[in-house]
């Protein structure tokens, strides 16, 4: 059967500020708003505000893996003794800037890409917290493993292939006691991912599969 194609008049819009729509505030739990600079969302009492605007760096909390990532700092937040971040691959900066803000300390993060690495810094900077993080360009494949700094809670938003080649590289940063968040991972690529972390050491404590995608967090099994 032959393509068909139909042209209807539409009506007329602003174009140029119609498209904000699609970007709402987004609450996690009642510690953490995150908003773009447009909205007019006023924050709770003693709710943390992150302002972000979309733009070139992956990153804005709508996705259902960024998300997962917020939810687990929040959950996980530092309330009496410090607790330490690490955001591998780190995009527009979101879950470092959400992180200094929740209290979290040192927050460290980095990025392969220079431009992403340049929009986090920025976006640290509008959110006041520069001085409080760490952004740097780093290739996760060229992480040193001896002697390593260790965080209490780690998030790797990753491509599937790197969670599974670059592993031992990701463990070498986890805190004995802490937990290893992995997300960007389609469903039927999941299990891959849970049996490399499993056979090194660790136990999944959770999971969610929203859409096609499917997070977890892990943690050291006990001996």
């Amino acid at each position: 059967m032959p393509a068909q194609c139909q042209v209807r008049r539409m009506a007329g819009e602003d174009w140029a500020e119609s498209w904000k729509k699609h970007f709402r505030p987004l609450e996690v739990g009642a510690v953490l708003l995150i908003k773009p600079s447009w909205s007019r969302c006023r924050a709770r009492l003693n709710q943390a505000t992150v302002i972000l605007d979309p733009g070139l760096s992956f990153g804005t909390g709508q996705h259902a893996t960024t998300e997962f990532c917020l939810r687990q700092l929040v959950a996980r937040r530092p309330l009496k003794q410090p607790q330490s971040f690490l955001d591998m691959g780190t995009g527009s900066g979101i879950l470092a800037i959400a992180a200094a803000k929740l209290g979290y300390h040192p927050v460290h993060a980095f990025d392969f890409d220079p431009d992403a690495v340049r929009i986090a810094q920025d976006n640290a900077r509008r959110n006041g917290v520069r001085a409080r993080l760490t952004i740097r360009r780093q290739d996760l494949r060229d992480l040193g493993c001896r002697h390593a700094p260790r965080y209490h809670l780690i998030c790797a938003n990753l491509e599937v292939g790197l969670l599974l080649s670059e592993h031992r590289r990701i463990l070498s940063r986890l805190h004995e006691n802490g937990a290893l968040v992995l997300s960007g991972i389609l469903d039927h690529q999941f299990p891959r991912v849970q049996n490399r972390y499993l056979e090194a050491g660790l136990t999944l404590a959770a999971e969610e599969l929203r859409q096609e995608w499917r997070s977890g967090v892990f943690v050291f099994s006990p001996p």
